[in-house]
């Protein structure tokens, strides 16, 4: 499979999100009569040619759990036709999905902080899951750092996927220029915010 000329191969276990693990009995059992299910999504792409963005495929398995989200939040810096966008999408999340054609910055309390703007917007009742992925090292690990630290949004975050690209040997080819830090400081944000109680994944 990890053969460099069998791409085809690689490239659908990369985007596999078998390997993640939810504790789902938890999540629904902390679920209240007027709680929202909430996504917020820092980098929206779903341009994968020949495979189903991994978003959607998020977006299903949390579906098949029983969680279907109110809200969808996707930022994405890069240009995009909404049009396309929304073509994209499978109809049955339209209603709940809001497009945001905007980067996220690292400046806490922005307005295009999501920490900021959106989760501090909702209660410990909802579930809140957060995923990013802008591949900006200098952005993601403040707003990392942010959510480690602020004792109002750990307790408001439920889910946090993030891709850290750290210095990889396996992943440097697809990875280049954005390789930033190394695994062990990766594991060890990680380790702090499952600490306070986040349930942190490692994103594909």
């Amino acid at each position: 499979i990890c053969h460099p000329e069998n791409n085809a191969a690689l490239k659908y276990w990369m985007f596999d999100l078998n390997y993640l693990v939810h504790d789902w009995e938890r999540m629904c059992r902390r679920l209240k009569p007027h709680s929202k299910l909430v996504l917020i999504d820092m980098g929206a792409s779903f341009d994968f040619q020949g495979t189903k963005s991994p978003m959607i495929a998020l977006f299903e398995l949390y579906e098949k759990m029983g969680f279907v989200f109110d809200h969808i939040y996707g930022f994405e810096i890069t240009p995009k036709d909404a049009t396309t966008i929304y073509n994209r999408l499978p109809q049955k999340y339209i209603p709940a999905y809001h497009w945001i054609n905007a980067g996220v910055t690292r400046e806490r309390g922005h307005n295009l902080n999501p920490l900021h703007s959106i989760v501090k917007s909702f209660t410990e009742d909802d579930l809140i899951v957060v995923k990013m992925d802008i591949d900006t090292s200098s952005i993601e690990v403040p707003l990392m750092r942010e959510l480690i630290e602020d004792d109002v949004l750990v307790k408001l975050v439920d889910q946090f996927y993030f891709e850290h690209h750290v210095h990889m040997g396996d992943l440097a080819r697809s990875w280049l220029r954005t390789m930033d830090g190394t695994l062990k400081e990766s594991l060890e944000m990680f380790g702090k915010l499952r600490e306070r109680g986040v349930a942190a994944h490692s994103w594909v």
